[in-house]
Order: C-alpha cells, then structure tokens, then sequence
C-alpha cells in the first residue's frame, strides 16, 4: 500500500454511535412487533416489509461499519454484495412460498 494512501477506519466514538442506532433500530422493530397485535388488517400487511427493510439496514450498518467491509477493496464489496443480494432474493422467494409475504 502506498504512504499516501490510507483507509479511514471508524474511531471508538463512532463504534458507540453506531451501536446506539443499532440498539434505537432493534428497539422499533421489538415496538413493531407487538404494535402488530393491536392493529387489525394494516398491522399485518405493513409488518413484514418494514421489519425486513429495518433488518436490512442494521444488516448494512454491521457490514459496513463493524465489518469495515466500506473500507475494502470495491472488488471485494462487490462480491459481499452480490452474495447478499442474492440471498436476500432467495429469502423473500420462500417467504412468498411460504404465504408470509405477497410479492406480486
């Protein structure tokens, strides 16, 4: 690696910041849960998504950040992403399967 190059790596105070909106995300998807039992039709169609749109951001947040996959090689992301992708296809392709979630 060259002198002038040098990745920017999260300080301690970040990792704690990141944690904080891990646990503030993990707490709205706990809230969301058993909000759905107090809502009848809505809660149940609403639910599913935003507990996976949610899910994925904390997903992003520990790859990018904890993994310090943001700082590595684009090749290497692109990998991780594709892979990712691909699984998170798969996942909503059972859980279509399965009756949980209507893609179409």
């Amino acid at each position: 690696m060259a002198e002038g190059a040098q990745h920017h790596h999260p300080q301690p105070r970040q990792y704690v910041q990141i944690a904080l909106v891990l646990a503030v995300l993990t707490a709205a998807e706990v809230a969301l849960f058993y909000l759905e039992d107090g809502v009848e039709e809505i809660g149940q169609t609403l639910t599913v998504p935003a507990l996976l749109i949610l899910s994925a951001l904390k997903f992003y947040l520990v790859v990018a950040m904890f993994m310090h996959l943001r700082f590595e090689k684009p090749l290497l992301s692109r990998f991780f992403t594709s892979g990712a992708v691909l699984a998170g296809a798969l996942y909503l392709i059972t859980l279509a399967t399965l009756g949980a979630v209507i893609l179409f």
